[in-house]
């Protein structure tokens, strides 16, 4: 009897393979076929070397031009058709949109939408957001609410919103914190709270806009004038993809002036958390970030912003500090308040790989295949028994 097939779907390998891995092996476990599609990039080989079937998928997260978006849809279309998938699993605006139109016309029978966060479209402030973001609405509406749609979503925020705006069936979507943590890989190190010779400061994320990127240099520049001594360190990538990426020479200007240190990108952002005082993301809204439960499950204090995702991991006051969004000098004076308070630190640090518990990978792993059972009508078994 043929396996059953998933296709996970999402607008770069990059995020496949950091953050869908650990559930692609477990479903491989189980007696699953697992099917990777998404634009080519570096981290492609990665996934095929895992031993995963990849498929390269044409799309350009940045277009709006018409034609190349319909293309888009027409190659999602022709893989489903070809591959017969049990269920596809949708990441990203894009992927949802054009995956659930595409499924239906080959005839799928079972679609996952992940709401993994609102995305640019939905947060930004330019005259085009404010014209597309009805259209978008509208859309979203038509798509998630379709008969044979399970709808996953990060946070209760964004549950809230959507239902408010009844763009789902509440009875078929469900909420699955983030994609998982892994508390053996994540754990407190072992010696003193900060491994440099002044404390570290660390944001870690995606170099765009809404990561409160710009925010954090602001606020490192206020410490600065008020003579804290620290280190802020800033780690990630580009992402010319993104309209909103801050540009190379933005990140130069930075660095040359002395406002922060840039520390790249790593695939082992522990190494970089180990020797963190305090993590921070001021990001302008989440999905549930992935960076703070790494951080909360190494055991460091984390100041972020009180934005739908950000506080679903960080509780005010006992694992860390919220603070406003888009707002440098209230970020500054959380960071100086801990900065300079180390017991609280280490408090805050306890009860965040305390709470963090909560976020395992193996529980979201677990709730995520139990999706794809209702998606299709079935109980709980497992594929290999099927």
């Amino acid at each position: 009897m043929m396996r059953e097939k998933i296709l996970m779907v999402a607008n770069t390998s990059w995020y496949l393979y950091n953050f869908r891995l650990p559930l692609a092996r477990y479903l491989r476990d189980q007696g699953y076929e697992v099917v990777f599609v998404a634009p080519q990039d570096t981290y492609s080989k990665d996934l095929a070397a895992e031993g995963f079937h990849f498929i390269p998928l044409g799309m350009n997260r940045r277009s709006l031009n018409p034609l190349r978006e319909l293309l888009t849809l027409i190659s999602l279309w022709k893989i489903y058709r070809d591959e017969k998938p049990s269920v596809c699993h949708h990441f990203t605006i894009k992927c949802v949109l054009y995956g659930t139109i595409a499924s239906k016309l080959a005839g799928v029978k079972a679609v996952v939408n992940a709401i993994t966060g609102l995305g640019h479209a939905f947060i930004g402030n330019g005259r085009l957001h404010k014209i597309v973001r009805p259209f978008l609405r509208f859309v979203y509406r038509r798509i998630l609410t379709a008969r044979r749609v399970q709808v996953i979503f990060q946070n209760g925020d964004d549950f809230s919103e959507f239902q408010s705006r009844n763009m789902i069936i509440p009875e078929k979507a469900t909420i699955i914190r983030g994609s998982g943590i892994n508390l053996k890989r994540f754990m407190p190190r072992p010696g003193k709270l900060d491994g440099a010779p002044c404390p570290t400061v660390l944001l870690a994320s995606r170099l765009i806009r809404e990561k409160g990127v710009v925010e954090f240099v602001e606020a490192a520049r206020q410490l600065r004038n008020r003579g804290l001594q620290a280190r802020f360190c800033l780690a990630g990538r580009v992402d010319p993809g993104n309209p909103s990426s801050v540009s190379e020479e933005m990140l130069g200007e930075w660095c040359a002036e002395g406002a922060i240190d840039y520390l790249g990108h790593t695939d082992q952002i522990e190494d970089f958390l180990k020797v963190a005082t305090l993590v921070t993301l001021p990001s302008y809204r989440e999905g549930t970030p992935r960076i703070l439960l790494e951080a909360a499950a190494m055991g460091k204090p984390i100041v972020t912003t009180d934005v739908p995702g950000c506080r679903e991991v960080v509780k005010h006051g006992v694992s860390g500090l919220l603070v406003p969004a888009r707002d440098p000098k209230a970020l500054a004076d959380a960071i100086e308040n801990l900065i300079t308070n180390r017991e609280k630190m280490a408090e805050y640090g306890a009860n965040a790989r305390r709470l963090v518990q909560d976020f395992c990978e193996d529980s979201v792993i677990r709730r995520t295949e139990e999706i794809y059972r209702k998606a299709q009508g079935k109980s709980l078994v497992s594929a290999a028994s099927a």
